[in-house]
């Protein structure tokens, strides 16, 4: 399956350079230079993962990201910020605003197509496998799609169980 990315940016030789390197890695690319046929679109086709920049000419990319993290539509799809807004206070912003990364211009194209798998790493639902698996005396079946803070607060105190294991995902322990 080609995971769909969009890059939205009106700057065209940048988005057209970010395009490209992640056609090399076999990624389905949408680029486009304004807000609002971003947005139109996603009534058509919902991409894996939003490249956005900040400066566009019909919108600012604080407010675009804002509004997708709180649709619950558009929530689990990660946003990488691309922007020439390299202070300190903008990557804060944006990073609290929901972005899931934040890379500034000039920047590595390389690099970018890293980030944009790592996100999507991050955000792979496991594989339908049907196992059980049984902490205590909490059950959870293996491979639902689900978030972890649902899973935990449905578990009550067996919640607990389950650790965060950066960069790998999560584990259960007693």
């Amino acid at each position: 399956m080609n995971m769909r990315i969009a890059v939205v940016d009106d700057e065209q030789d940048i988005a057209e350079l970010a395009a490209l390197h992640l056609r090399k890695e076999n990624f389905s690319v949408q680029e486009y230079y304004d807000a609002a046929s971003f947005m139109a679109s996603l009534r058509d086709e919902m991409p894996q993962a939003i490249i956005l920049d900040l400066m566009l000419p019909d919108a600012d990319g604080y407010e675009i990201c804002r509004a997708l993290k709180a649709d619950g539509n558009y929530a689990h799809i990660p946003v990488i910020m691309l922007t020439a807004k390299g202070e300190e206070a903008d990557k804060v912003r944006g990073l609290e605003l929901g972005a899931d990364d934040y890379v500034t211009k000039p920047f590595s194209p390389r690099e970018l197509v890293a980030r944009v798998k790592a996100v999507l790493r991050r955000n792979v639902a496991p594989q339908e496998t049907g196992k059980i698996v049984r902490l205590g005396d909490a059950v959870i079946v293996d491979g639902n799609t689900y978030h972890i803070k649902n899973v935990r607060e449905k578990m009550g105190n067996a919640g607990e169980l389950i650790k965060n294991v950066r960069g790998v995902g999560y584990k259960a322990e007693a």
